[in-house]
């Protein structure tokens, strides 16, 4: 199929559904790659270009023909090795495929060839304009990132959101080392062998902080996809006792099928640890919350437009009650590390407040954060707990 009708086909199901960008991408392919840029740029970057389409329709587009005109617009304006005569071409080529109007390709033929005719126009409104609807997100989040960071450094974070995101392979040894870009992970040597997981390095620090050693028994409360599980099974050798949680059966699925690649098969894995035969408290325990990912929105570019205050809210008092119930599997002495992909202070600094205020019997002993700016790496927070043994 023309790789463009496979993107517009994923961008129609993210207008109408908001599923998560990756869900919606083929699992195979030879342009495979080619697809996710076309998919995330267009997603990453919805704001401008229904700004620019919005000056070169009478009527805003649905459906089909939105998704298409996106894709389309997203290859002229913000992907540069894609020659202009292959994202027209192209994309009208994929409008004659199983289109149900017949003249859905001549339409975006003339919106896109007045796009190529007026592109410095619309560049340099573009750039003249405010840095939400210039770098593409919603007001209330660059406000907030202005607040805390201050004019520049928002800037220059919400220019590295935007960037295509680096693919990190993390090794059994500990060592992280970057896919070249353009290679596939299954690809990689040792993918079959289960030699690593797919973790940006930042993520090292909650499983640092967590403190593993062998013969430890450990919970990992929030365990899908497994990347962290893998790493905690790995400093554990084959000793101790690791449990993998994932309450959500899809997840849960997609935990078991990683762990097996990765020949982990000691770890259990359960859907419920508090209904599992045995040991109920450990001597170390993850929680790596659902967040707002807004740490990693390179990679889950369709997060920003699920940000706003109220979400943020109901994820602060989710993170709070997953806390609460991992708490008393905690065993006297032991660790428990908070962990998000978010540099949001309600989801990181005040969480951490707020849980040692409802439990008396912890105490900090380690913190992490990774502003990409400043490290290079994903956004991420973990912070490590121990609990008194009196």
């Amino acid at each position: 199929m023309n790789s463009r009708r496979t993107a517009a086909f994923a961008v129609c199901r993210w207008l109408t559904t908001h599923e998560f960008a990756n869900e919606l991408l083929p699992s195979g392919g030879d342009d495979r790659a080619f697809v996710q840029d076309v998919v995330y740029t267009a997603i990453r970057r919805f704001r401008p270009l229904r700004s620019v389409l919005g000056e070169l329709m009478r009527t805003w587009p649905k459906g089909e023909l939105e998704a298409l005109l996106l894709v389309g617009a997203a290859q002229i304006l913000y992907m540069p090795d894609v020659p202009d005569f292959a994202a027209v071409n192209e994309t009208v080529a994929a409008a004659k495929i199983g289109g149900r109007d017949k003249r859905l390709d001549r339409v975006v033929n003339g919106v896109l060839r007045n796009l190529l005719r007026r592109r410095r126009e619309f560049e340099e409104k573009l750039a003249a304009a405010p840095l939400a609807e210039r770098e593409s997100y919603p007001d209330a989040l660059v406000r907030r990132w202005i607040a805390r960071y201050g004019e520049d450094k928002a800037e220059t974070l919400a220019k590295w959101h935007n960037l295509p995101a680096e693919t990190w392979l993390a090794y059994r040894d500990g060592k992280f080392e970057k896919l070249l870009r353009g290679r596939r992970v299954t690809d990689a040597e040792g993918y079959e062998e289960g030699a690593f997981v797919v973790q940006d390095p930042a993520t090292a620090g909650s499983v640092e902080l967590l403190d593993v050693a062998p013969a430890m028994s450990v919970l990992d409360f929030c365990a899908a996809p497994g990347g962290k599980t893998a790493q905690i099974a790995w400093r554990l050798g084959n000793t101790g006792r690791l449990v993998a949680q994932e309450v959500n059966p899809r997840r849960l699925a997609l935990l078991r099928k990683n762990l097996a690649r990765l020949r982990l098969d000691a770890v259990e894995t359960v859907q419920s640890v508090a209904g599992a035969d045995g040991q109920t408290m450990f001597d170390r325990v993850l929680v790596d919350a659902p967040c707002s990912n807004t740490g990693v929105l390179r990679r889950r570019p369709d997060a920003r437009w699920r940000w706003n205050a109220d979400r943020m809210r109901q994820l602060a008092e989710l993170q709070a009650r997953i806390l609460d119930e991992a708490a008393p599997m905690v065993a006297p002495g032991g660790r428990l590390v908070y962990s998000t992909c978010s540099n949001e202070p309600e989801e990181n600094e005040e969480q951490v407040a707020a849980f040692l205020a409802r439990h008396q019997g912890f105490a900090e002993v380690g913190r992490f954060e990774s502003l990409p700016v400043e490290t290079g790496h994903d956004g991420a927070f973990a912070c490590a707990f121990e609990r008194r043994k009196t």
